[in-house]
């Protein structure tokens, strides 16, 4: 009979740059009953000489799983960063571990010590982590008035912020690092980002922005309806007024998927993603060349994590993950597909379709028909020179279909 592995036999404690110094007398007791520690070189060092068995995470982290396990029941501290569920390994553990099983003793968080530091208020914070994140996931936090917490990748971090905030007009931000937090290394260097010139950075360390905008700084609206030329494209973009209709008849909640059908210049999957830091998106797109533009867009924008396709619809359909909208903005004349993406929807998803030709309209009309929705037309008109005066220069109106699945 297999032996009922005991209640919290796995610790999880979070270790400062002081050492078992900075531990409560809780966390030291654990951590010295414990016959096997489970830590990074630099938290194993931290604890000093150990008599039990260590083992350093592996890469990835997960292949030390399995010898953490086959411990069970028996005593064993893992050593992590400050608080361990707030970007750190207290995650990947607790999907192998049940809670009732682990014991958490966190420390304070780099975050944390930073507030504390500076004096800022956490609950006022933008809190990001580039450790081991795409770089460009920063882009929309860069707003005006805003403090930004972001730990670092290593020390290139700093200067590639500043040369980030530099490009966009942001020269005036104020950038503190603060290295080795918590220890007898702690420093911290504060610059403008105009005048960033420090160097022989701690690899540990986290960056602190408060964001200043001059005008005419490239800052992201919080509404969508991005401006058509931040966006590259060949002119397959689904303008900015557009746009802006689409999104809101799309209605994006946290953590949605969107397939973007026929993505052009990917603008409307780009902007579902800048809506929440957990939106998805699928931009299919047949055109290899646009689908590498879609990509160079996705990064200016600050919404790396996009996945493309680059397939025709709707045979690119299939495999994908289901969707919870999807917006069709080229090839709504094609009954196949418009019928594929309503077939691709769970109850409640949503469809919103663009077209532009009589053809294209009356596929729409059978659908509303069939399905109810929204059937509206979109008319747009620009003031252009005429002579000496103005006039208005009418765009081809466009024939929106939105509707919910039932």
């Amino acid at each position: 009979m297999t032996a009922t592995p005991s209640k919290k036999w796995l610790s999880v404690i979070g270790i400062g740059e002081d050492g078992l110094d900075g531990l409560s007398p809780a966390a030291r007791r654990l951590f010295s009953q414990a016959r096997l520690v489970v830590g990074g070189a630099r938290h194993l060092a931290l604890g000093g000489a150990l008599e039990a068995e260590t083992l350093a995470w592996p890469s990835p982290l997960a292949d030390a799983m399995p010898k953490i396990l086959a411990r069970r029941g028996t005593p064993v501290c893992v050593l992590a960063s400050g608080d361990p569920f707030f970007f750190g390994v207290g995650a990947l553990i607790a999907a192998h571990v049940p809670a009732e099983e682990m014991l958490c003793l966190p420390g304070p968080s780099a975050f944390s010590l930073a507030a504390a530091r500076l004096g800022w208020s956490l609950q006022d914070c933008r809190l990001i982590s580039l450790h081991g994140r795409d770089f460009e996931r920063i882009i929309p936090e860069l707003q005006p008035r805003t403090r930004i917490l972001c730990l670092s990748w290593d020390e290139t971090t700093p200067p590639r912020l500043a040369g980030l905030l530099r490009e966009r007009g942001l020269g005036g931000s104020r950038i503190i690092v603060m290295e080795a937090m918590g220890g007898l290394r702690e420093r911290l260097s504060e610059s403008s980002a105009e005048s960033f010139a420090m160097d022989k950075i701690n690899p540990l360390n986290l960056v602190a922005l408060e964001i200043s905008a001059a005008p005419g700084s490239r800052v992201p609206p919080a509404a969508s309806g991005l401006p058509d030329a931040w966006f590259e494209n060949d002119g397959q973009l689904t303008k900015r007024e557009i746009r802006a209709i689409v999104l809101s008849a799309l209605a994006p909640r946290r953590g949605e998927l969107l397939w973007d059908v026929g993505a052009g210049a990917g603008s409307v999957a780009i902007e579902w993603m800048l809506a929440d830091p957990a939106n998805r998106a699928i931009a299919i797109e047949s055109q290899p060349a646009r689908a590498e533009r879609i990509r160079r867009n996705a990064l200016a924008l600050g919404a790396p994590q996009i996945e493309i396709v680059t397939a025709a619809a709707p045979e690119a359909f299939t495999g994908l993950p289901q969707p919870q909208a999807i917006f069709v903005g080229g090839g709504a004349s094609d009954p196949k597909l418009l019928d594929a993406a309503y077939a691709a929807l769970p109850a409640g998803g949503r469809i919103v379709v663009n077209a532009v030709t009589l053809e294209s309209e009356a596929e729409l009309i059978a659908r509303f028909k069939a399905h109810g929705g929204d059937l509206i037309k979109i008319d747009i008109a620009r003031a252009d020179p005429l002579g000496g005066f103005h006039g208005w220069r009418p765009a081809r109106p466009i024939t929106q279909w939105s509707a919910t699945k039932t």
